[in-house]
């Protein structure tokens, strides 16, 4: 069912990891629509504005609320990333498979030690290591990127530990 809102862009100030994080509020009494009596994260779809996007995670918040967050790809598309802004929002659950990336795949495969604790992750945090990859525009980011996942899990990293350590040269 396509739950259809105006919502307001709202932005953390201090809140731990998500200091900073531009994000859309769901109240409960919407998110109970989407996904009825769910307390966790999960898929959406839809619109913001005339934005589409999918396989997006909604964080739940406590309360039964969740948040949306808005990346700097999301606030480019939209045009708006200002606190106050309003945007429309259609949404529904989305309940596509996810697949990990045929060539995160095929390196794991070569390193069997890295493919051992990727396997132990939840699905949850396997999908966020393949989205980032897949959303490489390059080829030569996308190999540097599955090079960092595989030295991350090498070097028992977290994904937030990995992209850390990629940013500082680390990895």
């Amino acid at each position: 069912m396509v739950i259809k809102f105006t919502a307001t862009l709202q932005k953390f100030k201090e809140q731990g990891e998500k200091t900073g994080w531009t994000y859309i509020n769901i109240p409960a009494d919407i998110a109970n629509k989407i996904k009825p009596n769910c307390k966790k994260s999960f898929r959406i779809k839809g619109t913001i504005d005339a934005y589409s996007f999918k396989a997006t995670s909604i964080l739940p918040m406590g309360e039964g609320n969740f948040i949306l967050p808005l990346n700097a790809i999301v606030r480019k598309n939209i045009k708006k990333s200002r606190t106050g802004e309003k945007v429309i929002l259609q949404v529904e659950e989305d309940k596509a498979e996810l697949k990990i990336s045929s060539d995160l795949v095929a390196c794991l495969e070569d390193d069997k030690n890295a493919k051992m604790i990727f396997m132990k992750l939840p699905k949850s945090h396997q999908n966020y290591y393949s989205k980032w990859i897949e959303s490489a525009k390059t080829h030569a980011t996308k190999a540097k990127r599955i090079a960092m996942c595989i030295n991350g899990l090498n070097n028992n990293m977290t994904y937030a530990e990995m992209l850390r350590a990629g940013r500082e040269n680390k990895l």
